[in-house]
């Protein structure tokens, strides 16, 4: 694993936006070095449109997101994970499965653009709204110096980024 350093599973409850998101985004700005997944306490078994639209539009990657649920990363033939970030509130205090190979965890809470009611710029607004703070705190994610961290500071730093706004 060169230049593959770290799986990361974004969890949010019905996998449909914020958690889709985060998985696009960090795939794209990890550069090669983060391998970003997510998934669903209760996947709506659809990604928003409006979160395609956003990624599609930003030029992120969407051939390989689906909404689904996290249960396939409690499998022992699931990925080993190295962290576990939930971005929405209702995620974080849910009883997660246990995660093989002991992720380190953070909550990075975003609101649910999919919640927003109103016209569809009132909706395309809140999913910028939500991917411009998710693209900035994964920034600051991937820029964090990982390999000298020890293990305490390295968990510290990223629940930090969840702090930001």
């Amino acid at each position: 694993m060169a230049d593959l350093d770290f799986n990361v599973l974004f969890l949010c409850t019905g996998n449909s936006a914020r958690s889709i998101l985060a998985e696009s985004l960090l795939n794209q700005l990890g550069q090669g070095r983060f391998r970003a997944f997510s998934a669903g306490s209760h996947p709506g078994g659809r990604v928003n449109p409006f979160a395609l639209e956003l990624l599609e539009k930003n030029h992120f990657p969407t051939g390989n997101l689906r909404s689904k649920s996290w249960d396939e990363f409690a499998q022992s033939d699931a990925p080993q994970l190295d962290f576990v970030i939930t971005v929405c509130d209702n995620a974080a205090g849910e009883v997660c499965p246990v995660w093989p190979g002991q992720p380190m965890t953070a909550h990075w809470g975003i609101p649910d653009p999919a919640a927003v009611e109103g016209s569809d710029d009132a909706k395309r607004r809140a999913f910028v709204d939500a991917m411009n703070q998710l693209q900035r705190r994964i920034s600051t994610f991937v820029s964090l110096p990982f390999h000298t961290l020890d293990g305490l500071k390295l968990q510290q730093a990223v629940r930090e980024i969840g702090k930001t706004a």
